[in-house]
């Protein structure tokens, strides 16, 4: 049986509750948020991993996003400062999971988040996420959830919410150097940038209502998200 812990905001600072607290994004976010002196509450299908989440700084919640309740996720969700949504079905996963967890756990965690009060809120989504995207292979699929969550949480007027669609996502080591815009264009990124960006998005609320794409480029993280911000 799954359970979810009750995390609460401390005087220490903010707190942030991040969905697939256990993916290669959501650890590189962990570990930035727990250096910046910010709680980060990480949710997980299986309690074998939350050792991994202690080792970034992050508090392990086991939620199984795809049977949850509402009001579960909203236990978890409830006195946080933001959220983020990092969950995936992964690449080896069939079309029923893109629709049950890339479409399904990202509706149920804003939902969530309207419920225990959560304004700001922050979605990983996919360069190429259109809920009219054609085709019938999983890649297509996925393109279609993406794009159907995505238009989900855009539609609700209780989120302060920010779309982050990146490209290709690679190992390589981080540069600190991107290119974050509405349009960018195809290209690859590292999955070190892609977190520094996340971590900069939650500290700059001004990016709230923005779709954003995000692709290596020449621009520092924070010089980019402050650009956009309209700082």
């Amino acid at each position: 049986p799954c359970s979810a812990r009750l995390y609460r905001r401390t005087a220490e600072g903010m707190r942030i509750v991040i969905a697939g607290g256990h993916g290669q994004i959501a650890l590189r976010l962990e570990r930035l948020l727990a250096a910046r002196g910010i709680k980060a509450a990480g949710i997980i299908r299986r309690a074998e991993q939350g050792d991994d989440l202690r080792d970034a700084g992050a508090e392990p919640v086991v939620l199984d996003l795809e049977s949850a309740s509402v009001e579960e996720v909203a236990s978890a969700l409830r006195g946080a400062d933001a959220a983020v949504f990092a969950a995936g079905a992964g690449p080896g996963s069939g079309a029923a999971r893109k629709d049950t967890v890339d479409k399904g756990a990202a509706v149920l965690f804003a939902d969530a988040a309207v419920l225990a009060g959560v304004r700001r809120f922050v979605i990983v989504s996919s360069m190429g996420a259109d809920p009219r995207h054609e085709g019938d292979e999983i890649f297509d699929v996925y393109l279609r959830a993406k794009g159907e969550a995505d238009a989900y949480v855009t539609s609700l007027d209780a989120l302060d919410w920010t779309v982050l669609r990146p490209g290709s996502l690679t190992d390589d080591a981080g540069t600190g150097l991107v290119r974050l815009e509405a349009h960018t264009g195809r290209g690859s990124i590292p999955r070190d940038d892609v977190a520094a960006v996340l971590a900069e998005l939650l500290d700059t609320p001004a990016t709230a209502g923005l779709t954003l794409e995000l692709v290596s480029g020449s621009t520092p993280v924070s010089v980019a998200v402050r650009s956009v911000a309209g700082n």
